[in-house]
């Protein structure tokens, strides 16, 4: 937790107006036991969530976003990996990741709101968790509700690749960015915990898919115009969102 907060205060003294963190930053990811998870968590009222604001409040205008995950202890009694959106004035969203990966299937439940899209001064930011960004559905419709900046909260672990290839889970996010003409930004674990490797795939992405900037000492930073993601028009007679064909895809919900 300590190190979340230095972080916040680093990336604002550099000058950033949003910070992103990984996933379940403050508790790790590799549990041995629904016991040990349930130590860790923490509820959206947790005085940390106030060191983010007080750190956010000193970006330039003081009106930054904090958007880093954390082990919920829900008021139901259920764990929840989720993600806090925190502004000066403390958490203003909390969104709940619904597409679990492996195993945390054995110590969190899914949330079942679909991903915020939060207002901002820069522009409109929609949150996701990792596993969530593969599902192209989750994307599309934050695109569709506006979202200009995805940021997305991971710990992706490290898989075989070939020689020179990008991480798999980075090409899903240029995709993403480039067929929803948005900006993407990934904020992924590094190290080793408990034996398990991290693909340390930090990535900012641009809204034509090209990465912008990738993580350098554990962090990555890129200045962004997010009303370029705006502007959905690929060719004077091409458009990435009025050349859908809404009516075709009712199989991809339905089955």
């Amino acid at each position: 937790m300590a190190r979340s907060v230095s972080a916040i205060r680093d990336a604002v003294a550099r000058g950033a107006d949003l910070v992103v963190l990984p996933e379940l930053v403050t508790a790790g990811y590799v549990f041995a036991s629904v016991e040990e998870a349930r130590s860790t968590a923490i509820s959206a009222a947790d005085p940390l969530f106030n060191r983010w604001a007080a750190e956010i409040a000193q970006s330039p205008g003081g009106d930054g976003l904090v958007v880093g995950g954390f082990c919920e202890l829900g008021e139901d009694g259920h764990l929840y990996n989720s993600a806090a959106v925190v502004n000066r004035d403390g958490v203003l969203s909390v969104y709940r990741k619904t597409h679990l990966w492996d195993r945390e299937k054995l110590f969190f439940k899914p949330g079942s709101e679909s991903p915020p899209v939060i207002t901002t001064d820069a522009g409109r930011i929609g949150v996701v968790i990792c596993y969530d960004l593969e599902f192209p559905e989750i994307t599309r419709g934050l695109a569709l509700r506006g979202a200009e900046l995805v940021v997305c909260c991971t710990n992706w672990p490290l898989v075989p690749r070939p020689e020179g290839e990008h991480p798999p889970e980075v090409i899903i996010a240029m995709a993403a960015a480039r067929t929803n003409r948005m900006f993407i930004a990934c904020c992924d674990r590094s190290g080793l915990e408990r034996g398990q490797a991290w693909t340390e795939g930090t990535t900012i992405i641009d809204a034509s898919g090209w990465i912008l900037a990738t993580a350098e000492h554990a962090s990555a930073s890129a200045e962004v115009d997010l009303a370029q993601a705006r502007v959905k028009t690929l060719t004077p007679l091409a458009d990435a969102i009025t050349d859908r064909r809404p009516e075709l895809y009712g199989d991809v919900v339905s089955c």
